[in-house]
């Protein structure tokens, strides 16, 4: 029996429709192209948590295989007063925010960050649109901070405040502790050796190696321990989900 992964599904649509999608808003468009893509998340969930050891890790690289182009997507440049002037200052002075239901709220500047014991992997990216890439990540594991932070019992997920703006309000995305303790899900600040540039999400992006690339929130800003997703946006987790249904769990 073949087993056909979420991955493979991905690619066989964008196969089957050209290939020609520019964007993540393209396919949110096709509401066609959504049905048959985010049909069955539940199972897809259920199977990847039944089947595969919680530390099973996504597939690495070697330096060889990496592409000649990492791709952007998602948003270019936050292009708000306050990005514009954290980039000028070189994020001199941001800080990462740790905090919600933890014994220890933390605030983590630019420099702490990248002086923090750090994993690199180089992995392949696969965007929902059907585009992938193989580059080379950089950054502590979440798993490290999240412990410094004493994450409470009652915790059940981990919400993403990001800089970019949409509608207005900050872009957000969460992931539920199983995959936040995952030790190939990072806070990567360098890609293929150099720091982070605006497009790419700097100066810090989540890296989430066993989901689709809308799940890999860029530009940071905080991080919230929560028991519920009631009151995050509109209750699913996150703005692709609240706003054109994407599922909640995007696992590849």
């Amino acid at each position: 029996m073949t087993l056909i992964t979420r991955r493979a599904l991905v690619t066989s649509a964008a196969i089957g429709t050209g290939a020609l999608l520019s964007g993540c808003d393209k396919v949110a468009a096709n509401p066609g192209f959504r049905k048959i893509l985010f049909s069955g998340e539940k199972i897809n969930l259920g199977l990847q948590r039944a089947l595969m050891n919680r530390d099973a890790l996504a597939a690495e690289y070697r330096a060889d295989q990496m592409s000649p182009v990492f791709r952007v997507n998602g948003t270019r440049d936050p292009g708000t007063p306050d990005y514009t002037q954290m980039v000028a200052e070189r994020f001199a002075h941001w800080r990462l925010g740790v905090g919600g239901l933890v014994a220890r709220p933390l605030s983590i500047s630019y420099a702490q960050l990248r002086a923090m014991p750090a994993r690199t992997q180089i992995t392949r990216h696969d965007c929902v649109e059907g585009w992938s890439a193989i580059g080379k990540w950089h950054g502590p594991m979440l798993g490290t901070i999240l412990k410094a932070a004493g994450v409470r019992s009652e915790a059940r997920y981990i919400v993403f405040t990001c800089a970019d703006l949409y509608h207005g309000e900050p872009y957000y995305e969460s992931i539920d502790l199983v995959d936040a303790f995952h030790p190939q899900t990072i806070l990567a600040w360098a890609l293929n050796d150099s720091v982070l540039s605006v497009g790419h999400g700097a100066p810090v992006r989540l890296r989430l190696e066993r989901q689709l690339g809308y799940k890999h929130a860029k530009y940071v800003m905080q991080i919230n321990a929560v028991a519920s997703l009631d009151g995050i946006g509109k209750g699913k987790g996150g703005y692709w989900e609240d706003n054109v249904d994407y599922d909640w769990y995007a696992g590849i």
